[in-house]
């Protein structure tokens, strides 16, 4: 223990101290004795400091679990603002008059986040209005003008959360704009390229944590990966295993007897499975039924010939968790060495692909 204490005598204070924080506050306008506080954006009920106006002055200390996104609260004028706050001694300026001008000055980490609002708020106001413009025009056809400027868009935000992530990469705001732009990558590969280029800390901290829960259930069922393997019971109560249909082309096909869009869907899939039976092709259905005897009506109603298995769990499946099945109708192609390689083929697509890999002659 006295070897321990003459360690830490030796550690600069600077370091021990690393996980405070300093908020200096000189605001106009600010209510005499009003209540200035800071809370976690993430946990909206955490008070982690809490401070009076005096002559428009106010000072926050505390401590933080880690960088992360605040909200600083001026209580008295009713007003908020947002702090990526990090382990800083922050000095805030301004005029409750002009709020949205106040200065924070003294954090690097906030100055990353604004280096984030700037670069990214003209971006995704502008895919705001596309988007707009494209659900009024629910008929637009990928080679319309629109379709190809709103393409091009989504490409070059892509190119700038790369660059951010490649620039500001030991920064704490690098995890979480990859977080909030991640819904424009659809490639999980890219995103955890990205996620790859972020420091350890980074990548540990709150927002680094969701981001990789997101990457790994992207890559569950993702084309170019392994499929999942998994047995379940045929209608007969027979086990039937996914690796039994090793060395064909076979569609793992998610429905439910009670699922409209999937009914409209299956003349599609029968067609599919009566032209390309032949060719190596086979269809495995997944019940997402919770009674036996409606699941035994449809497939025969639908003339579904081909093996169909259910644990009659409804969305409780285990097949459809394992899979991160949350919509239906949903299919995955796999190969004949299981790999996945193509999902959610419907209509005149999944022929489409089968003629590509299997030839329509």
């Amino acid at each position: 223990m006295k070897q321990l204490l003459t360690c830490l005598l030796l550690v600069p204070m600077s370091l021990l101290a690393q996980k405070e924080f300093v908020i200096k506050g000189k605001v106009a306008g600010l209510p005499e004795a009003s209540v200035v506080s800071l809370t976690d954006v993430n946990i909206p009920t955490d008070t982690i400091s809490r401070a009076k106006v005096v002559k428009g002055s106010f000072e926050l200390k505390g401590s933080l679990r880690e960088p992360n996104l605040h909200q600083l609260n001026f209580e008295g004028a009713q007003k908020k603002t947002v702090l990526f706050l990090g382990y800083d001694n922050v000095i805030v300026e301004g005029n409750m008059e002009a709020f949205s001008e106040l200065a924070v000055k003294g954090s690097p980490t906030h100055a990353d986040f604004l280096a984030f609002q700037d670069t990214f708020t003209p971006y995704f106001r502008k895919l705001t209005e596309m988007n707009q413009q494209l659900s009024a025009r629910p008929n637009v056809q990928p080679g319309d003008s629109i379709m190809v400027a709103y393409m091009n868009l989504v490409e070059q935000t892509k190119a700038a959360v790369t660059k951010f992530a490649t620039e500001k990469s030991a920064s704490p705001v690098a995890p979480f704009m990859l977080l909030v732009t991640a819904e424009l990558e659809q490639d999980v590969t890219v995103l955890e390229k990205n996620f790859n280029l972020v420091a350890a800390s980074g990548q540990q901290n709150f927002y680094g944590k969701l981001l990789k829960q997101k990457i790994d259930d992207a890559k569950v069922g993702a084309i170019g990966t392994q499929a999942l393997e998994f047995t379940q019971n045929d209608t007969t109560g027979t086990p039937v295993t996914l690796a039994s249909f090793r060395g064909k082309y076979v569609l793992v096909d998610f429905w439910a007897s009670w699922c409209r869009p999937c009914r409209m869907e299956n003349p599609n899939v029968v067609a599919a499975f009566q032209k390309f039976k032949d060719k190596n092709f086979t269809v495995l259905g997944v019940s997402l039924d919770r009674e036996k005897q409606p699941w035994l009506q449809a497939i025969k109603d639908d003339n579904l010939v081909w093996t169909q298995v259910s644990d009659l769990k409804f969305w409780s499946n285990e097949v459809a968790r394992l899979y991160r099945v949350e919509g239906i109708p949903q299919n995955f192609l796999i190969d004949p060495s299981g790999k996945i390689i193509g999902k959610n083929l419907r209509g005149e697509g999944l022929q489409s692909k089968l003629c590509e890999l299997l030839g329509c002659n």
